[in-house]
């Protein structure tokens, strides 16, 4: 099993798909690593020799992946809290972030610790 930034990827997995499974890698940044290390993209991860693993690892290491790119989100985060911007606001309420509607949906941001619908008299 193939391991890069700390992860391991699927063996049965598509170099191009599998990389994917790396935070902070998506589909296009994929698409750019392979490119840049000239692999097939078709080629699975138990197929690729030490060399290939090697060209992979040392382009991941040029972008912010992993715990590396999550404490990069987090301090940015605290950033916008301390200096108490509005979004900062929003994340120290714990509320929509991006303009969202609140009044309706919202749920999964706020909490379900609000009641729903409306209790009836007996």
């Amino acid at each position: 099993m193939a391991r890069i930034a700390g992860v391991d990827l699927p063996n049965s997995k598509r170099i191009e798909i599998a990389l994917t499974y790396i935070y902070g890698i998506g589909p296009v940044l994929s698409k750019k690593i392979i490119e840049e290390t000239q692999i097939d993209p078709n080629i699975r991860v138990k197929d690729l020799t030490d060399e290939q693993l090697s060209k992979l690892q040392k382009a991941v290491e040029k972008y912010p992946v992993e715990g590396e790119l999550r404490s990069q989100i987090s301090q940015n985060i605290k950033r916008l809290i301390s200096i108490g911007t509005y979004r900062g606001i929003r994340h120290r309420r714990g509320l929509p972030v991006r303009g969202q509607r609140t009044r309706t949906n919202a749920r999964s941001r706020k909490g379900s610790k609000r009641t729903v619908g409306v209790s009836r008299k007996k």
